[in-house]
């Protein structure tokens, strides 16, 4: 084995998951073997992947971006341990892609020795199998509080000797005085490992910036191998990209004369809203995220997405008036989309005693299904038919179709001939995640819609390729860190680790 690196954070969304894919697409493009890995992920954005043996798992999204940019496809020992928060005191645990249970603070020490094992087991074997293992951090290395218990920073930087690489947002401010004081906050065998820094989403002149960089050498003894500029086309994937109010992505101008307008709500628990992505990758699209109801007024299409908790998530809905906003939408016959538990929220009736454990719950009644939640979870990898395209898609859920109307029309339709999801009129359910990146499909959903929404001037552009732009996102990240890093000096840290002899910042941890 050549080495493996550490890619950590000053904060959360300092931009550790697209930085370790950029470096994944460099070493990648040296010729090098390389592997994705993040010990413990948290986040609701997940991907579904399939072992040799055909058996479904969970990992984290940033991590199947990751293995794309290492050429691989995506399997669970990448992202290990896979936190899917259900509310703000507990989360769901995915251990090598099988949900096992719940976390909390109750019950995270026990469970936390079984997440560890399994995650250093996980990385040995990896390390074993690869040349090279980029390894990104979650949140803060220097949150002192679960250093104590910590296997994704520092202790698996520790575990596999690891040199480190610490990345910061500069656009937040206050850049040095963060990667001055996370090496600060760490013990003299945790700072031996930080090699240096990286400066993340860097606005203006170098020059302005490198009088601050020389002396955070001289205060730290370490080096930054790089400053990455701040780059607008970065958002394909970017798990936590998603604000309120903003149209997402950089639509491209429309085809025809008229623009079609999205409106995504944005769920407490949304969960793998990436879904909305595809649609804002074509021209003309304006797809905003919105927890306004006076921002679904005008749209032409409405999407509820998927999410980790949908009783809640729907009660939140009737609290807020977005409810009625989308039931008002939905009789007037304008388009409206429910994806997984988006899905679930549009049926008659939901039977809940294993997410929620409420019961019965009255969905808003906007198509004649009832759903009933089961203790297994699916996970597959379908594929299928779709107004009369090809569609392969994700499944992950607990809730299943129970009952439906007779001669309710599925949305899509399976190889065996068992239809998927429902189609009344302007409105559309599927427990498919990611059908929207088959082009042809994404096309023909547009065009309809665009019609049911009397946009006549919207034109579908003929040539987007989902897959294509995603190859295009890693392949950018992997140009940046060639145009913008030392990239010798950084290879030298993923061949022999980090510099011997790097002075202690006091006061170390506490």
């Amino acid at each position: 084995m050549m080495g493996g690196i550490l890619i950590a954070g000053t904060t959360s969304d300092a931009g550790k998951s697209v930085v370790a894919a950029g470096v994944c697409r460099w070493l990648w493009r040296r010729g090098v073997k390389v592997a994705p890995f993040k010990a413990q992920n948290m986040s609701n954005n997940s991907a579904v992947v399939v072992d040799r043996h055909g058996r479904g798992g969970e990992i984290g999204r940033a991590q199947a971006l990751q293995a794309v940019a290492c050429g691989l496809e995506p399997e669970v020992r990448f992202n290990p341990v896979l936190l899917k928060p259900g509310s703000d005191r507990s989360s769901q645990v995915v251990l090598l892609g099988e949900a096992i249970g719940n976390v909390d603070a109750d019950n995270f020490r026990s469970l936390k020795e079984t997440m560890s094992t399994t995650a250093f087991a996980t990385y040995d074997e990896l390390a074993r199998e690869f040349d090279v293992v980029v390894c990104e951090g979650a949140g803060s290395p220097a949150e002192i509080n679960l250093r104590a218990h910590d296997y994704v920073n520092m202790g698996l930087a520790r575990h596999g000797k690891l040199p480190t690489v610490i990345v910061g947002d500069i656009d937040r401010g206050g850049v040095f005085a963060a990667f001055y004081g996370t090496v600060a906050l760490l013990d003299k065998a945790d700072q031996d490992l930080v090699a240096g820094f990286l400066v993340n989403k860097f606005r203006g002149s170098r020059s302005l910036l490198q009088p601050g960089i020389d002396m955070l050498t001289r205060l730290t003894g370490r080096q930054t191998f790089g400053v990455l500029p701040f780059d607008v086309d970065l958002w394909l994937d970017a798990e936590d990209s998603l604000a309120y109010g903003k149209v997402l992505g950089r639509p491209a101008a429309p085809v025809g004369t008229q623009w079609l307008r999205v409106a995504v709500i944005r769920l407490p628990h949304i969960s793998n809203a990436t879904d909305a992505e595809a649609l804002a990758t074509e021209p003309g699209v304006a797809v905003r995220l919105t927890v306004e109801p006076a921002e679904l007024a005008d749209a032409d299409l409405i999407v509820i997405p998927g999410t980790k908790s949908t009783v809640e998530d729907l009660e939140w809905l009737r609290r807020t008036g977005l409810a009625d906003a989308i039931v008002a939408h939905a009789n007037s016959g304008r388009p409206l989309l429910g994806i997984c538990g988006g899905f679930q929220m549009l049926s008659r009736r939901i039977h809940d005693e294993v997410e929620s454990k409420r019961g019965e719950v009255e969905g808003l009644g906007l198509l004649p299904v009832e759903i009933g939640f089961q203790k297994t979870k699916t996970l597959a990898r379908p594929t299928g038919e779709g107004l009369g395209a090809d569609v392969s898609g994700y499944e992950i859920h607990h809730g299943q179709v129970v009952w439906r109307e007779d001669h309710l029309p599925p949305l899509l339709t399976l190889p065996s001939g068992a239809g998927e999801g429902a189609a009344s009129g302007s409105i559309w359910g599927t427990h498919w995640h990611g059908a929207f990146e088959s082009d042809e499909f994404r096309r023909r959903f547009l065009t309809l819609v665009a019609g049911l929404a009397g946009r006549r001037g919207f034109t579908v552009a003929p040539g987007t390729s989902f897959a294509s732009l995603r190859t295009a996102t890693v392949d950018r990240l992997a140009d940046l860190i060639e145009e913008h890093c030392d990239t010798e000096a950084l290879w030298r840290v993923v061949e022999s680790g980090a510099p011997q002899g790097l002075p202690f910042l006091a006061p170390g941890a506490p």
